[in-house]
């Protein structure tokens, strides 16, 4: 048995509560923009592709890895992104041309907002997630990395209370929340 893994002794339940009571609520509302992009990864030296969604509220939805860059892994991604999170009311994403003919299918529509820093959500939803990338001096292998970057991006996503926009007293308090839930 490898204990060792710390997925093994945090990541199972913890992550799969927290996703599904965060679902559960964001599924009821439509009003959402969703911001799609892709980030490079190396694993072992070996170039990897990162996906992620990200909502108008810069909550990470869906995290993916890939070994290539097409429209297939991106249909792959927006199915499942679709199926836990719901239908979104906007698509943002970047100039890449995989996205259109898979948001054609899915969505029907095959409607997407592109523009030059629209985007901005989701390039700076890869920010915590390249320090602690760093800090782990990188990755070995394309499961580790789907895995970490699936509970890290919820974990997260709990404990972002946006520290800018609060006092310090309502921050302590939903720390508090956060740490008791």
């Amino acid at each position: 048995m490898r204990r060792r893994y710390w997925w093994n002794r945090f990541g199972q339940i913890f992550s799969a509560e927290i996703r599904r009571n965060r679902t559960a609520a964001l599924r009821a509302f439509r009003h959402r923009r969703w911001h799609l992009d892709e980030v490079f990864v190396k694993i072992n030296g070996v170039k990897h592709y990162f996906w992620r969604a990200v909502d108008h509220e810069g909550e990470v939805l869906e995290s993916y890895v890939t070994k290539t860059r097409d429209s297939k892994a991106a249909l792959k991604f927006l199915r499942k992104s679709l199926r836990r999170n719901g239908q979104p009311e906007a698509i943002v994403t970047d100039g890449l041309a995989s996205y259109g003919a898979p948001l054609k299918d899915l969505t029907g529509s095959g409607e997407r907002i592109t523009g030059r820093w629209l985007n901005n959500r989701a390039e700076n939803s890869h920010l915590p997630f390249r320090r602690r990338e760093r800090a782990m001096l990188r990755f070995r292998q394309m499961r580790s990395l789907q895995k970490f970057a699936a509970i890290q991006g919820t974990i997260h996503n709990h404990f972002n209370q946006e520290r800018h926009l609060t006092s310090r007293e309502i921050f302590k308090t939903r720390r508090d929340g956060a740490l008791a839930e």
